[in-house]
């Protein structure tokens, strides 16, 4: 791995987390959701549009994982990722790279609504949109190859971007069938090479502040350092960026825990193995340490 990480002793706390989860509290807008809990009941959310951009040098200060809670499953959303690289697109196809937890959403009744297979997250889910986006030409088009390959050959560029979002299976009217269990919610990609450093922008459409944000610092710090090691650059910083930010108003006693608790400095995140293709890395190619969180909240709410 490119790059060494600043001693952990030398580390300052970082209360971005928290600042998001004031910033949502005090000056979001409070209105109906089309989501439910997992009896089926409605549940209202507090939301935040234009969230504070959060910004994360990880060789300056560590890799973003929550210090206020302790993320016991960060290997889950590293897995998921890596999964939708790879074109997963069944619950099946992502349970080999180690993530269970798309059963409530890939369940018989969601996915024949939608007319696809039980277990068929969609031709317009992440996996698909990532390798196999379909074009004009009828070809299908692998945007981590592609993108990767641009870098390589043209490292100046502002356009190494990539998307998940696909519209026409994604866009739902009265004569349009949808055809995604979930719109995606993260993973707008924009790839930076300045100065010999990567860097990554990740824009966020939608971003449930207590359940989904957690794991997407994980899994795209990952990406990050996983990236720089194909591309031999050192990883410089990622930045997060979230157009709405929410919490459901059950959530609301778990949001003020996690207020009253204290940060504490990031953790150290390095790749034990290194490969040349992004795509054969595997979740036990990750190593933690350096990670002193409070201890884990159990039982916060989950939306579907």
């Amino acid at each position: 791995m490119r790059g060494e990480y600043r001693p952990y002793s030398e580390r300052t706390p970082d209360e971005q987390y928290k600042n998001l989860i004031r910033a949502v509290l005090q000056h979001g807008i409070k209105g109906p959701s089309p989501m439910v809990d997992e009896s089926g009941k409605e549940v209202d959310s507090i939301d935040l549009l234009g969230a504070p951009v959060m910004r994360f040098d990880i060789l300056k200060n560590g890799v973003p994982f929550l210090t206020e809670r302790d993320i016991k499953f960060w290997k889950t959303p590293i897995g998921e990722l890596l999964g939708f690289i790879n074109g997963a697109r069944t619950q099946e196809e992502l349970e080999e790279f180690h993530c269970k937890w798309w059963k409530n959403w890939c369940t018989e009744k969601k996915c024949a609504k939608r007319g696809l297979e039980p277990g068929d997250l969609g031709p317009g889910s992440y996996g698909a949109a990532f390798a196999s986006f379909p074009t004009a030409e009828g070809k299908t088009y692998n945007q981590f190859a592609e993108i990767i390959k641009q870098m390589k050959e043209r490292p100046e560029l502002k356009t190494h971007l990539i998307s998940p979002w696909i519209p026409q299976y994604i866009i739902r009217n009265k004569d349009h069938q949808q055809k995604v269990v979930v719109c995606p919610c993260h993973g707008w990609m924009h790839f930076r090479i300045l100065n010999g450093k990567l860097h990554l922008v990740m824009f966020q459409r939608s971003c449930d502040v207590l359940i989904g944000c957690p794991s997407n610092w994980v899994q795209y710090s990952a990406l990050l350092l996983a990236m720089s090691e194909v591309l031999d650059l050192e990883p410089g910083e990622f930045v997060h960026m979230v157009s709405d930010a929410h919490i459901y108003e059950n959530q609301l006693p778990w949001a003020e825990e996690i207020l009253a608790r204290e940060s504490k400095p990031f953790p150290t995140l390095k790749i034990v193995n290194s490969h040349d293709n992004i795509f054969d890395y595997r979740i036990d190619d990750f190593e933690l340490s350096d990670y002193n969180p409070e201890p884990a909240i159990k039982g916060i709410p989950v939306t579907i």
